[in-house]
């Protein structure tokens, strides 16, 4: 499907572009060595054009061979495409098989149409940002307190002073006088509120220690990163107690060992099989999978969270931006293993864009304060992107209900800020 609409779009940017500059079409054609009933042909797109000719085309059409060459415009038919799948236009029927011919007859308003779909979609995240920093940064929600309190205390002082008629001179002097204070105080807490929503404007700027420590994480390369580096004190001793565990795993199950037992079975490898042919616990197996990424697993992500469904390691997947921590989505398949430790569950999921992972999850109990100490379990979901369609037994999940689309979700928490309500 990709190459043929690279051809069909190839061949009207030539014509397009040939027309634009007032050229005959034989006087092309016997400048780039063709004959004219071919390069009508190539026109409507009924020939394919190779690599030799798209450059002597170029040339003589006077643009950059670039400007000609198949597959230029897939960039623009998946955001077409992705235009199309946005929640807005649940309630339209976009005719999906027109986009090629839409976009090489409009090209002007499909650049316009997915300028709008890019700049929608960043308002939205930027919308998730701040509604995540206005429910969870506690110096925010600590500075608005504040903010409330002082208008709250001038509104008081203000309404005495006009309210109450005649006041004795001492009285309306500490009025004034507190009026004075909690004006100061409102100007310098609205000051410093002011900056710090200014800071927002900052691109994935971190919010908590665990935001910044997958940051940090996702942004390391095949070496473990110091944790140094990060600025907080909490945000280090984080990331200091990962490292020390992913440490651990590598070497219970070093890099070799895991790939070689892979190209044993063959990838994609099924994880439950590969642990049983290492004779090693399978939570050790899923995480060095989505530490190593080896063949099969490439663009693996890992969510672990805690006996309370609290989300205590993320690492996203390829194609997947995970939400704030604190928010999740019940349904995913990593919350069922909890109520069945000790046994692996594979599920397929289709995001509300219709993006699709193979997921593998698996709780387990473990008592590290021994045998009078309490039972911990802990859950860890493998996510692996599919490549096209979902398959057709995929469970629909989203993000977390505060920016999923899924109106009609039987575990709804929350209405979604990104659809709107009824009344």
């Amino acid at each position: 499907m990709a190459d043929r609409v690279g051809t069909v779009l190839t061949g009207t940017r030539i014509r397009e572009r040939r027309l634009a500059l007032g050229r005959r079409q034989a006087d092309v054609a016997r400048a780039v060595g063709i004959s004219p009933a071919y390069l009508n042909l190539i026109e409507h797109n009924r020939r394919p054009v190779g690599p030799d000719l798209i450059a002597r085309l170029a040339e003589q059409l006077e643009v950059p061979a670039d400007e000609l060459a198949e597959g230029r415009e897939e960039v623009r038919i998946a955001a077409l495409r992705e235009a199309a799948a946005h929640p807005v236009a649940s309630g339209t029927a976009p005719e999906l098989d027109q986009i090629t011919e839409f976009l090489a007859r409009f090209p002007g308003w499909a650049a316009l149409l997915v300028a709008q779909s890019r700049r929608a979609g960043a308002l939205e995240r930027q919308v998730v940002d701040m509604s995540d920093r206005m429910t969870q940064d506690p110096y925010l929600l600590t500075t608005l307190h504040e903010v409330l309190s002082a208008v709250t205390s001038v509104r008081s002082t203000a309404a005495i002073l006009v309210e109450e008629g005649e006041i004795a001179p001492d009285w309306r002097r500490r009025f004034h006088a507190n009026l004075h204070q909690d004006s100061q105080r409102l100007s310098m807490t609205a000051q410093a509120l002011v900056a710090y929503l200014d800071s927002f404007e900052a691109e994935g700027s971190a919010a908590t220690p665990q935001d910044e420590v997958e940051a940090w994480l996702a942004d390391a390369g095949p070496d473990l990163p110091d944790p140094d580096q990060l600025s907080s004190d909490s945000a280090r001793a984080m990331a200091g107690a990962l490292l020390a565990g992913m440490q651990a795993d590598r070497t219970a199950l070093p890099d070799r060992s895991l790939t070689e037992a892979i190209a044993a079975l063959g990838a994609p490898a099924d994880p439950v099989r590969l642990a049983a042919r290492l004779g090693l616990p399978l939570d050790l197996v899923i995480r060095r999978l989505a530490d190593l990424r080896p063949e099969g697993f490439e663009g693996a992500g890992l969510l672990v969270c805690d006996g309370s469904g609290a989300l205590v390691h993320r690492r996203a997947p390829q194609g997947l931006a995970l939400p704030r921590p604190g928010d999740s989505c019940p349904i995913w398949p990593l919350f069922q293993a909890l109520a069945a430790p000790q046994a692996a569950r594979a599920q397929a999921v289709v995001m509300p864009d219709g993006r699709a992972f193979r997921t593998l999850s698996y709780a387990h109990r473990h008592q590290p304060a021994g045998v009078d100490g309490p039972v911990l379990t802990e859950a860890l979901m493998l996510m692996l992107p599919v490549e096209g369609p979902a398959p057709g037994d995929a469970l629909p999940v989203g993000p977390a209900c505060r920016i999923c689309p899924r109106a009609a979700c039987p575990a709804r928490r929350e209405p979604s800020i990104l659809v709107a309500q009824p009344g």
